[in-house]
């Protein structure tokens, strides 16, 4: 089913470990709507923008594949809001920072990139119906005390 012009719902029920745990990746016909909101307001401008394909690694992810994976309680996979991509070829930095000047959107965040190494980490990126936060974040991993964790600082720090 084509979501808009280069979108397929395909590509955004596809996940290893729900294959490897059989679990089903159909996303329920209520939440289609949601993804192509998605498309239309962020996939396809960067797509627009940049000429190339933007590759989707974690799209819809039902609660019980997102609470396996150690998702967020409220994430907006689970709703079918959020995709987490990259543009092969263009720094994950450029994307977002791109995104966030260019796009309506609920939540950014640059997740896990290395500085100097512009193929690490992925954007994710949600829009939903209603108010949009437009809040931009970057996810980077910290040790502390031994043990590892996630914090999420404010804007867009490369």
């Amino acid at each position: 089913m084509k979501l808009s012009e280069n979108f397929n719902l395909s590509e955004f029920q596809v996940s290893e470990t729900a294959a490897r745990r059989g679990i089903d990746m159909t996303v329920p016909a209520e939440l289609v709507p949601r993804l192509r909101l998605l498309c239309e307001n962020v996939l396809e401008p960067v797509r627009r923008h940049f000429g190339k394909p933007v590759v989707i690694s974690s799209g819809w992810r039902p609660p019980k594949l997102n609470k396996i994976i150690g998702g967020s309680a409220t994430s907006q996979h689970s709703l079918a809001e959020a995709a987490d991509f990259e543009v092969p070829g263009v720094s994950n930095v450029v994307v977002a920072q791109w995104i966030a000047r260019n796009c309506r959107f609920d939540q950014l965040i640059l997740e896990f990139v290395t500085q100097g190494e512009p193929n690490s980490g992925w954007v994710h990126c949600s829009y939903r119906v209603g108010r949009l936060r437009s809040e931009a974040l970057t996810a980077r991993r910290v040790r502390k005390l031994g043990v590892r964790r996630t914090v999420y600082l404010p804007g867009l720090q490369p």
